[in-house]
């Protein structure tokens, strides 16, 4: 029984900080013709200046590592947009008992509170076309008490995942 209980433990810890990224892009583009960036210049991030800045080296140390180069007349324009809520607590845990004539006792305990969560979205558009080529939604958990050291860390992690699958095959 005590394994039974370290091991939901173990998966509600696991999956509580993964952060999730759903894709979606043009596929007739050929995202090997790419290879300069720049980002809008009237985004309204929805992320403090502080979080911004952290984001957007982030953003320049992965977006360097495949092969990209800033400039100011680039081939992809970025936008970003981030927000914060409060997701749903779905994660009960059961405690049961039973005796062997099939009678039993069960009862839900809900695991903390409400979560917040940052969705933060990345729209590539191509320079030339002003079209939308690439876009990804990460939705990961999020603190407001974490030191700067610890949102520097978690954005990192954000941008690595959501670049893990770019270029699109």
């Amino acid at each position: 029984m005590r394994i039974f209980f370290f091991s939901v433990l173990l998966l509600l810890l696991t999956s509580c900080g993964a952060a999730r990224v759903n894709y979606d892009y043009d596929n007739q583009t050929d995202f090997t013709s790419y290879t300069t960036y720049n980002y809008f210049a009237d985004m309204e991030t929805g992320l403090s200046q502080l979080d911004e800045k952290r984001l957007m080296d982030a953003l320049d140390a992965t977006l360097g590592e495949k092969g990209f180069m800033f400039a100011e007349e680039p081939d992809i324009f970025i936008n970003i947009k981030s927000s914060v809520f409060k997701s749903q607590q779905g994660n009960n845990v059961g405690v049961g008992g039973g005796g062997n004539i099939g009678g039993g006792v069960s009862i839900g305990i809900p695991v903390g509170g409400p979560k917040l969560t940052r969705e933060l979205q990345i729209d590539f558009v191509d320079s030339n076309k002003d079209m939308l080529i690439w876009q990804a939604i990460s939705e990961s958990p999020f603190r407001e008490g974490d030191t700067p050291i610890e949102k520097q860390e978690k954005l990192q992690a954000v941008v690595t995942k959501i670049f893990s699958k770019y270029p699109p095959k």
